[in-house]
């Protein structure tokens, strides 16, 4: 990989996660007064509000901003692949747009729950990132929680949403062939 497609990575990848992060927000119906949530959405509007007055939401889903988000990873692949000379089909590129899309995704839920953890061990819970990791990740451990009974005081559902994640990675790698890839 050379500088460039470095730089195209990271640039995209960043947005990209930025995008999510505010269709997440909104699905959670997190506090958008936090300073990361502000930050989200001041990164976002430049190009979400003009999306917003042609693509309407479904219920408390950002479907403009899902929207935004395949743009993004079509960008990125379009950029990766002009620079280095190919070309990809149109047929193609939306549907890894999609999985990069849904992969990101992914990645974002476990890093989350990976900093929440983290936060849970060193901080006091006062902390407003702390309180923001926590209402974006209880509405994917509640259910979980509901079947599985505490133990003895421990919370084993993250664990639970972990194995269930890393499950679906393996599954979706072995019949997405350029999965693992991107």
């Amino acid at each position: 990989m050379n500088a460039f497609s470095f730089l195209i990575d990271f640039v995209f990848d960043t947005y990209l996660m930025i995008v999510l992060l505010r269709v997440w927000l909104q699905l959670a119906k997190a506090d958008f007064y936090n300073q990361l949530s502000q930050f989200v959405v001041k990164a976002t509007n430049p190009l979400l509000a003009p999306m917003r007055r042609i693509i309407p939401t479904l219920g408390s889903l950002d479907t403009a901003g899902v929207v935004l988000a395949i743009v993004v990873a079509a960008a990125k692949f379009t950029a990766l692949i002009s620079l280095g000379g190919g070309s990809i089909t149109m047929a193609t590129l939306p549907i890894l747009a999609l999985v990069l899309v849904f992969k990101t995704a992914g990645t974002m839920v476990f890093w989350v729950m990976i900093i929440r953890a983290i936060l849970s061990w060193v901080s006091q819970g006062g902390h407003p990132i702390e309180h923001l990791m926590a209402q974006l990740s209880e509405p994917l451990l509640a259910p979980i929680r509901r079947f599985m009974p505490a133990l003895g005081g421990l919370d084993l559902s993250m664990i639970v949403l972990f194995v269930g994640l890393n499950f679906l990675n393996i599954l979706l790698g072995q019949y997405i062939p350029f999965w693992a890839a991107l």
